[in-house]
């Protein structure tokens, strides 16, 4: 019986493409290379490249550690330790601050849906993961998050990049939550809007569901070999299922 649901963040309960995030992303962070005198389009391709290493992690390090690892070496062969700190600090602070103003892109008609949604799910028992590709550290989900009037505190656990060791599309990814919260995954709703990224939960033997409001398909998967609908028709699913402990 499913008594856990894991959601997914970037297309699923907040509604942009990836493609108008990059591109406002990056034109922000930026500015914070730019004022460590830091070369700006190098710092991005840093930033492209340690995200790629994090995505190819196979789980022998925290993906924090891979991409800062990464970042010294595209950025000059290794840059001292406390330059990285100051790197770190600074992206931290951007983060939990300029960051926010992302928020513009957003699409949501609805942008209490994902509170709503929140809401049930726990009342009707189940346990909520935040099953975001954890690519960012905390601090970023969290400005997230709070587009949506969501926060930390909503989920018993937040996948982000200094707590995980692989990435999505990795079945590991899925099999390093499991352990973490020791469910098996007949227990598990995986929720994503991604046919390769999120519904791979389903070779593991996770229930799931295709958020279609922001389909991603870059594998041109059949949707309809997944159960799926947007994300009002995932909330009158939700409702649909029996409440943990139910009888």
């Amino acid at each position: 019986m499913t008594d856990t649901i894991l959601l997914d963040l970037d297309g699923t309960l907040l509604h942009y493409t990836q493609d108008e995030f990059v591109t406002v992303y990056f034109g922000k962070i930026q500015r914070v290379f730019a004022r460590l005198g830091l070369d700006p389009e190098r710092a991005t391709k840093a930033i492209w490249d340690g995200t790629k290493a994090m995505i190819l992690n196979d789980g022998s390090e925290l993906n924090s550690a891979r991409f800062w690892e990464e970042f010294s070496q595209v950025m000059g062969g290794g840059l001292p330790d406390e330059q990285l700190k100051a790197i770190e600090a600074a992206c931290e602070a951007f983060y939990s601050g300029e960051f926010d103003t992302v928020r513009s892109i957003l699409k949501n008609a609805d942008l209490t849906l994902p509170r709503r949604l929140i809401d049930e799910a726990s009342a009707r028992g189940f346990d909520i993961i935040l099953a975001t590709n954890p690519l960012f550290p905390t601090c970023a989900v969290t400005t997230r998050l709070g587009w949506i009037g969501l926060s930390l505190q909503d989920f018993s656990l937040v996948t982000d990049y200094a707590n995980s060791s692989y990435c999505k599309p990795n079945p590991g990814y899925y099999h390093e939550i499991l352990s973490k919260v020791g469910k098996a995954p007949g227990q598990c709703l995986m929720v994503g809007n991604n046919t390769h990224e999120d519904m791979v939960a389903g070779t593991l033997g996770m229930d799931t569901y295709l958020v279609t409001d922001f389909l991603e398909n870059e594998t041109g998967r059949e949707v309809s070999a997944f159960r799926h609908g947007t994300l009002e028709e995932f909330a009158d699913y939700l409702a649909s299922l029996s409440p943990v402990g139910a009888a």
